[in-house]
């Protein structure tokens, strides 16, 4: 395999220090601490460029890196600054030493980076692009953004400390030819203010995640040197310009392992807080509530699940990082891992979370803040059900094909084949896949489909693995449930029966749960004070107290004593 999950992370000893604390932190002074934070992991991975460009072990075990689920906010300033920024700055290094100093300072954190694309009225549609920067006569350029719609959306431009520099994107105007969208090196602020002609309009903070410093960014006769251009001034095609965006694709992956890894820290956790809270029924002795099967099977699936999500993220990863593979095939491994972690993680979560009870609820639990952030990485790096649109149409059309099943035969092969064939036979009808009808008939097909795909390079990654057969069992009946109807009309396998799978894979995994808990090697990053007895203690012992001495302290006011 080309890259391989080790449990060593060198970043263990920095979740035990101030700079991870999370106690009384402001919103503002949180979202200041995530670049701090950010900084740190990133330092101690001590990625190169070559790193970077080469989609190394080490690049993809940062992103794997455990303590990035105590700070999804670090996680985003994180992957921005090496994936996106470093990532394309790689392109270009090519007889500009200028980008090599710049992407090494960039690694080291001596200046902040940006990756301004998407624009607050085109989400997606990144061809139509407004933000223009028009080639002067003198050489220079000047960068302007047309209209409110046209304002960068998202990016956290907003001064941090640090100066901050962008790669945006914009249309390049020579005379009054448009050359297309190139990207362009921009000043954004010192870190302390932003530079003249840029403006950030910071957003409201995201509920439940922590905060980052999203911003509408927009510009006004910003001008910049030449040098500013990455690349020619001839007109991009197609082709050379989603060359250009290539590391969003890359995001995509690296995203995706994000999930995954936060998932087992989910898993870890509903799994000890199971264990440990107790009931006392019809004896007098208390008992885990893990040992109700409306706990178990919840718990365990999630458990399994992530095992499998774990060797489908070594596969992926060893795929994609083939450079010498078709970049459309590679891109499509990429979107299956996405849509498939992040669809089965995010429904997991809310699962184990609900089984939780309360304590699920709370921020501090840490399974409500994941799931936020689950929620996030759905969208970003490319939205899930367009990934899946763009996909599904491309595999149906015939233009590629995604690595066959290792058995045709098994079950979750068998389904996959199936949908792509009767969506086939659904297009064998239209006029064109640009056609009103494609819209009603097909799109809606489309995540499902790619999900499907999904199960089934997650099934062969686990079998190839080795993954424990109990955990690829359950992992299978839990996706048998996602499409009940097929599984019994098609594949033969009752209602009841479809029971019966779920009933046997768990007795099964109950004889070595901890062995299945443990290795996910998820429990040093678990900060969540339901976790175990002596977590729970020190945080009660840390609460704010208000009893009757504090009272006495402090006397009541003279109005409330009248009432009394």
């Amino acid at each position: 395999m080309r890259a391989s999950i080790g449990v060593f992370q060198p970043t263990a000893d920095l979740l035990s220090t101030s700079l991870f604390s999370c106690q009384n932190v402001t919103p503002v002074d949180s979202a200041v601490r995530s670049y701090a934070r950010a900084k740190a992991v990133g330092l101690a991975h001590k990625l190169t460029i070559r790193d970077v460009s080469q989609l190394s072990y080490k690049f993809w075990d940062m992103h794997r890196d455990h303590i990035l689920s105590s700070d999804g906010a670090a996680a985003t300033l994180l992957t921005i600054q090496y994936n996106l920024v470093v990532g394309t700055l790689c392109q270009y290094m090519s007889g500009r030493e200028d980008i090599r100093r710049l992407a090494q300072d960039i690694l080291d954190w001596k200046i902040h980076a940006q990756f301004c694309l998407t624009e607050l009225g085109h989400g997606l549609d990144i061809a139509n692009l407004e933000t223009t920067v028009e080639l002067l006569p003198n050489g220079q350029l000047l960068l302007n953004t047309p209209s409110t719609n046209a304002a960068k959306f998202m990016p956290p431009t907003i001064p941090a400390g640090e100066a901050c520099i962008a790669i945006v994107f914009a249309k390049l105007v020579v005379g009054k030819e448009d050359r297309g969208i190139h990207p362009f090196l921009v000043p954004l602020n010192d870190g302390k203010c932003m530079l003249p002609g840029v403006t950030a309009r910071m957003l409201p903070y995201r509920n439940g995640s922590r905060p980052v410093n999203h911003a509408l960014t927009s510009f006004h006769n910003v001008v910049l040197p030449r040098s500013a251009l990455l690349g020619s001034t001839d007109h991009l095609d197609r082709n050379i310009f989603m060359m250009s965006i290539s590391r969003v694709a890359v995001g995509s992956i690296a995203l995706a392992t994000l999930a995954a890894s936060f998932f087992r820290v989910v898993a870890t956790i509903a799994a000890r807080y199971s264990q440990r809270r107790t009931v006392i029924g019809n004896g007098s002795t208390p008992a885990p509530i893990m040992q109700f099967r409306t706990q178990q099977i919840p718990i365990f699936t999630a458990l399994a699940q992530a095992h499998v999500l774990r060797a489908f993220d070594r596969w992926a990863v060893d795929a994609f990082s083939d450079l010498d593979e078709d970049p459309r095939v590679r891109h499509g491994i990429a979107a299956c891992f996405k849509v498939t972690t992040v669809q089965i993680s995010q429904a997991a979560t809310i699962s184990v979370s609900d089984r939780c009870g309360a304590q699920g609820l709370f921020e501090h639990n840490q399974m409500s803040v994941l799931h936020a952030e689950m929620r996030g990485i759905a969208i970003a790096e490319g939205d899930n059900l367009a990934l899946s649109i763009r996909l599904a149409t491309e595999i149906l059309l015939g233009r590629y094909a995604l690595p066959p099943p290792a058995d045709p035969q098994c079950l979750l092969a068998r389904h996959e084949a199936s949908l792509i064939s009767e969506a086939r036979s659904i297009l064998s009808t239209l006029s064109s896949h640009r056609s009103p009808d494609f819209n009603r008939l097909i799109l809606p097909m489309c995540m499902p489909l790619v999900e499907a795909i999904g199960h089934r390079m997650a099934y062969d990654a686990s079998v190839a693995a080795q993954v424990p057969q109990c955990l690829i069992d359950l992992f299978v009946a839990s996706v048998i449930k996602m499409d009940a109807a097929w599984y019994s009309e098609v594949g033969g396998i009752t209602r009841r029966n479809q029971a019966f799978l779920v009933d046997k894979a768990v007795t099964a995994m109950s004889a070595d749960l901890e062995y299945h808990i443990q290795s996910l090697d998820a429990e040093p990053y678990v900060t969540a004070p339901i976790s175990s007895s002596h977590k729970w203690e020190d945080f009660v012992a840390g609460l704010p107290t208000y009893d009757a001495a504090a009272a006495a302290a402090a006397p009541l006011p003279p109005l409330v004593m009248a009432r009394l």
